[in-house]
């Protein structure tokens, strides 16, 4: 963990040579010379923010502002940026990097042989970090009905199993919704996703239940949760409609929804996937965590 001093100087440095950042907002929650408040949170959650939505800053300008606002984690970063997250003593909430893309996945042979070698050398490199998430993808239908989806889907992440157990990861599948932003995606509905957990029958691999894409393809989001809760390893956030912040202009109530996960137990990562549109991009982080955090 970087020293009060590193860190003081990281951010004047951060503020002096992102001036085209800080004229649009996304710095201007860093005081100059100062570091920010950190947030105490109620440790009930375990919160994490996705890497992608917040492109404009380096990997170590978000580590830097994640550990401020008390998150634990960063979601969605591979190998090469996990020593930057170490050195701030975060993890890696939802490792990335084995996939081939969303389109081309797990629901269609052709891709297993680059799929099944892609994961058969990430997963030791998870387990080496001391991490214990590893995003996969069902990929586009492409014509597949859903059982043969399913069927190939489960051939191929059965071959992975020994090897996620003996490494103590979990390959986790993202439910995306096909309606607006990922058309043809077969993995876009709960009982379709809880169906390939049965049927994989390893507790290495679960559901990471992305409550934007839901919402949009399913609704029904709270009893979902409750009924599915044990299939699901990992959760996203973003505001409906729109992906944007967790704010009075969308429609989800993540207070209740973020009790219920809560209520069930649930001891993993709930990780912010929205994209900020406001000013002040980290003042839009530090609020959602906020909201979440019950």
């Amino acid at each position: 963990m970087a020293s009060n001093e590193y860190r003081r100087k990281a951010i004047k440095n951060i503020l002096a040579g992102t001036a085209a950042l800080t004229s649009t907002g996304m710095l201007s929650s860093f005081n100059s010379g100062k570091e920010m408040s950190a947030q105490v949170l109620k440790g009930n959650i375990n919160h994490s923010v996705c890497r992608w939505c917040f492109g404009q800053l380096s990997v170590e300008e978000l580590s830097i502002a994640a550990k401020e606002i008390g998150l634990k984690a960063i979601d969605l970063v591979g190998p090469k940026d996990w020593p930057t997250l170490q050195k701030y003593g975060l993890e890696s909430s939802m490792c990335n990097g084995a996939e081939i893309n969303l389109v081309n996945g797990f629901n269609d042979k052709q891709y297993h042989s680059k799929l099944l070698k892609n994961y058969s050398d990430m997963i030791p490199l998870v387990a080496k970090a001391g991490y214990k998430n590893l995003i996969c993808f069902s990929g586009n239908r492409a014509g597949k009905d859903d059982e043969t989806g399913l069927t190939n889907s489960a051939e191929g992440l059965k071959q992975l199993m020994a090897l996620a157990e003996k490494h103590k990861v979990t390959l986790v599948m993202e439910l995306l919704n096909s309606k607006i932003d990922h058309k043809d995606y077969q993995c876009d509905k709960t009982p379709w996703g809880v169906e390939l957990v049965k049927r994989v029958g390893s507790d290495n691999f679960k559901l990471l239940y992305d409550i934007y894409h839901m919402q949009i393809d399913e609704g029904d989001v709270i009893r979902t949760i409750k009924a599915n809760h044990q299939y699901i390893a990992h959760y996203h956030t973003a505001g409906v409609p729109g992906r944007h912040e967790l704010d009075e202009f969308q429609e989800l109530n993540y207070l209740a929804i973020m009790k219920a996960i809560v209520g069930t137990g649930f001891k993993g990562y709930v990780a912010q996937e929205f994209i900020p549109v406001k000013a002040d991009k980290l003042a839009s982080l530090r609020q959602a965590v906020a909201l979440c955090d019950v």
